[in-house]
């Protein structure tokens, strides 16, 4: 019976040491569109499976945008998806009130051992504004920003050598 045990311990660890977690997902206002971002830690090149859903109370939700099952046709029409390397994001155009809710991520990578769900509450009122891309919020050093610098400056002449 202990070795039942314990084997059944060793295959949850490797399970969890091996599937592709959820890292963090976030949701802002870009325009009048909610961005729901869903970053993930990426073991394989294997092809990623998506779902989003909305929930307004304690049911299952309704399906915003996937690729694994068929979307809501209230949402449909309204959603854009864009896939990265670490990365599902989702657009939801022509946010409203009626649009909020708990929003879940997710993911089943292909070849992994299960799917990874994470949610995030969505309130329109409290949303911060999305940020754009930008080499500071990438936490790139100061010094990298500076030397990458160096060879503009130096053809525009502020600089001389």
């Amino acid at each position: 019976m202990k070795s039942t045990v314990g084997i059944a311990i060793l295959l949850a660890a490797l399970q969890l040491s091996w599937c592709q977690r959820i890292k963090s997902l976030t949701a802002c206002l870009s325009g009048q569109s909610l961005r729901v971002d869903c970053r993930y830690e990426r073991k394989t090149e294997n092809p990623v499976n998506y779902e989003f859903r909305l929930s307004k109370d304690a049911s299952d939700g309704l399906i915003v945008a996937s690729n694994m099952n068929v979307a809501n046709a209230a949402y449909k029409s309204r959603t854009e998806i864009t896939t990265d390397n670490n990365l599902v994001c989702l657009y939801l155009h022509g946010f409203t009130n009626n649009d909020e809710g708990i929003y879940v991520c997710k993911l089943k990578i292909t070849n992994d051992y299960g799917m990874q769900a994470r949610n995030v509450s969505v309130l329109k009122d409290r949303l911060q504004k999305c940020a754009g891309m930008s080499l500071l919020i990438q936490n790139t050093s100061w010094l990298l920003v500076l030397l990458l610098s160096l060879p503009l400056l130096q053809a525009v002449d502020f600089m001389s050598l």
